[in-house]
């Protein structure tokens, strides 16, 4: 997930400290996966922290396998966007970006769309999680890709942003309580006291807020980025 492998010649690789938010970054999502983790490893449905729906034999195994696949991802993606790591670290960094992709996202993201087929959060939420799913797989491919044929800032781009969706799964669980509380006030009104059609809305809120917000932001600062070499 890198422009070049190897510091430019008469640079230092960038401090740890330079870069501040990798800390926290990590730390969030060790917490997430600590926290939604467990539940799903003693293998009972009744247990999980995802609503399964009634008659969901189907369904319980491949969320499961999403969970175990995504946290995978999730924990992978720390290292690879932090750029000490990378410059000093260069081999780990490639073995580790195989366990991402081919460990972590592509068995995920595959997995993220059968789920949501059969997901009880409405047509709004599938229709949202099922294109999380298409365009988590298609960035992580396209950055691969991109590796492979040493296209290295392409592949640095794509990969940011496969970084953005991965992890939106964590940023989604900011979004259902502030949806929540932006539509509450509406729910006598607006929803006619309907509870489960106040919680359909919630969910597919919340999903596309997930995801598509901070796609839409990840693209900004990438464009920002490569305007000044364009001018020059």
């Amino acid at each position: 997930m890198s422009t070049v492998v190897q510091p430019a010649a008469g640079r230092s690789p960038v401090r740890w400290w330079r870069r501040p938010w990798v800390g926290p970054l990590a730390l969030v999502a060790v917490l997430f996966v600590v926290y939604s983790l467990p539940p799903y490893l003693t293998l009972d449905p009744a247990l999980s922290r995802v609503q399964v729906p009634a008659g969901g034999e189907v369904h319980y195994p491949l969320l499961l396998g999403h969970v175990l696949f995504g946290s995978v991802a999730i924990l992978s993606c720390c290292f690879q966007v932090w750029p000490a790591f990378r410059a000093r670290y260069p081999r780990a960094h490639r073995v580790i970006g195989r366990a991402y992709v081919f460990a972590g996202v592509l068995p995920a993201s595959v997995l993220a769309v059968s789920v949501a087929v059969f997901a009880p959060f409405g047509m709004v939420a599938v229709a949202s999680n099922v294109l999380l799913g298409v365009v988590w797989f298609g960035c992580t491919v396209a950055g691969w890709r991109a590796a492979r044929q040493r296209r290295f800032g392409d592949h640095r781009r794509w990969m940011i942003r496969s970084f953005v969706l991965t992890i939106s799964t964590v940023t989604n669980r900011v979004w259902g309580p502030v949806w929540a509380v932006v539509l509450a006030p509406q729910l006598p009104t607006t929803f006619g006291g309907d509870e489960a059609y106040f919680s359909a809305t919630v969910a597919g809120l919340t999903t596309w807020s997930g995801w598509v917000l901070p796609l839409l932001a990840c693209q900004w600062w990438l464009d920002r980025r490569r305007k000044p070499a364009a001018v020059r």
